[in-house]
């Protein structure tokens, strides 16, 4: 990563501009051409250097204030597969496997789902069940309370 690299993603990483062309936007205040900027991004994408470029919506501020993480104890032969049935739902942002810490922990797929309401969190978590059928031992839903973090590692601050 040169200094141009750096410049480009210590410039990019508090969000693109919200304009209908971000690059070229991005590329005029660092005084690049946007095709520069382009190849760079993709480079540094294909490279390893920046994993992904994704949105990361404000779910409060979209009416999604029934935010829970649905918390499941699902037999170990089962459990890739069933997450990656549970990580394809629409109303699940991020699905993935964690150790259990028995006996206080037992769970081990983790789902984020995101409403409007506790209830309707309440049906999207009865929709997983329904899935995990009797591979799935207990679960439980930890709402969240308020947000936390909602960035990546920062560079250059």
């Amino acid at each position: 990563m040169d200094a141009t690299d750096f410049a480009l993603v210590t410039a990019c990483q508090a969000g693109l501009p919200l304009k209908p062309r971000p690059y070229h936007a991005i590329a005029e205040q660092l005084g690049l051409a946007p095709e520069d900027v382009m190849a760079r991004i993709n480079a540094m994408l294909e490279s390893g250097v920046i994993r992904r470029i994704g949105v990361v919506p404000n779910h409060y501020a979209l009416g999604y204030t029934a935010n829970g993480m649905t918390v499941w104890d699902v037999v170990d032969e089962k459990v890739d597969e069933l997450g990656e049935q549970i990580g394809q739902l629409s109303f699940v942002s991020h699905c993935y496997r964690r150790p259990r810490r028995p006996p206080l922990w037992p769970y081990n797929l983790f789902a984020m789902v995101h409403a409007k309401t506790r209830a309707q969190a309440q049906a999207y978590a009865d929709q997983i069940a329904a899935i995990l059928g009797e591979a799935c031992r207990q679960s439980d839903i930890l709402y969240s309370s308020r947000m936390l973090k909602k960035t990546g590692l920062r560079i250059g601050d």
